[in-house]
């Protein structure tokens, strides 16, 4: 593993910069589609209706099932231009999201804010109790559920276990950036704010109200979401809208401009556990190396990404009124959110409009 990220580590390094896939030519302006929240009913919009490149289809389409990929959907303005399955996945197959849920997490924390159960800036153990960590209380007590949404609690980020034993102090909560899955303590602090266990609040306060799937799964110290690519696909399309679902305000728009926006001054490219692309600079997990440029260049500056293990992706890009969604396995080598493959992805994905 260690290898692995090392050189991954090197790749990106070397990548440098580029043009700015978004001074391409825009996508033509219509207006936005919600699918019904029932049904299969989905309208879509046809490669030549926007003009695209026919002849780039394919060649995506080849890299796709030849990086073991099982899903792969694009919207635009809501509506599917492309939607394709691989290896024996369907529309109808559950996936797990791995870390791209963790936005789902962010979201949560989002809602509950605004509906007054909870305050991000406030301490994680006004919610949980004292000693849900081995650090001493002043020390415990400087951890906001803010810093767990920007991945800067100070925790030892050596382990992913969330037992007490295991959140050992590494630095003051704030001072350090380090992909931790102790974020995964805000579920508890959303149960414990809103009364509800965590999947029945999710399921009432966002699943439902967007016609979504799936459900959670505790696989280890990981609470997981599994879903289909098109319960994925309209997440991304809420976020695409600011949280806004056709009419319904389902996540208020301040708290996500904070959400896709830097977090911290640490790692740039890092928002409330969204990736953000197009910053001068960024941090990776398990390395406290600062890259400079965008984390992938051959995307669009202003996209911000779901990304969890194995490669699956949710990328979110306003200028071009754009959602894609990738399941699978991993692409190459297993890792944790980023991979070399989200450049080449992007490299065949921007032939289509260019």
């Amino acid at each position: 593993m260690t290898k692995t990220i090392l050189s991954f580590l090197t790749i990106l390094f070397l990548a440098g910069c580029s043009s700015d896939p978004t001074e391409q030519t825009p996508i033509e302006t219509q207006s936005m589609y919600f699918p019904p929240s029932t049904g299969n009913t989905w309208e879509t919009k046809s490669i030549s209706d926007l003009k695209w490149n026919q002849n780039a289809v394919q060649p995506l389409l080849d890299y796709l099932e030849l990086k073991n990929s099982k899903s792969f959907i694009i919207l635009v303005n809501g509506r599917i231009v492309m939607e394709n399955y691989f290896n024996g996945h369907s529309a109808t197959t559950n996936w797990y999201w791995a870390s791209a849920g963790k936005t789902l997490t962010s979201t949560m924390t989002g809602i509950a804010q605004q509906e007054g159960l909870l305050n991000i800036n406030n301490k994680v153990s006004q919610y949980i109790g004292t000693g849900w960590t081995s650090e001493t209380i002043e020390k415990e007590n400087l951890i906001t559920c803010k810093h767990l949404l920007t991945m800067t609690s100070g925790l030892d980020d050596s382990t992913d276990d969330v037992d007490p034993t295991s959140l050992i102090y590494k630095a003051d909560a704030g001072s350090r950036w380090a992909y931790h899955n102790v974020y995964v303590k805000l579920q508890d602090v959303v149960a414990a704010a809103s009364g509800q266990s965590w999947e029945n609040y999710f399921n009432a306060k966002l699943r439902d109200k967007i016609g979504m799937n799936g459900n959670w799964v505790q696989l280890g110290v990981n609470s997981v979401y599994t879903s289909t690519s098109r319960s994925m696909a309209r997440f991304g399309l809420l976020m695409l809208n600011k949280g806004k679902w056709d009419n319904t305000q389902i996540l208020n728009e301040t708290y996500f401009n904070e959400a896709t926006t830097t977090s911290q001054n640490i790692n740039l490219g890092y928002g409330y556990l969204w990736w953000l692309n197009g910053k001068a600079s960024y941090h990776l997990p398990q390395s406290q190396l600062t890259f400079p440029g965008s984390i992938i260049p051959t995307a669009p500056n202003d996209m911000f990404m779901a990304l969890g293990k194995n490669d699956q992706k949710i990328y979110v890009v306003p200028s071009k009124n754009m959602v894609i969604i990738r399941m699978g396995d991993a692409a190459d080598d297993v890792n944790l959110a980023l991979s070399d493959f989200d450049e080449t992805l992007w490299e065949k994905i921007s032939a289509l409009y260019q």
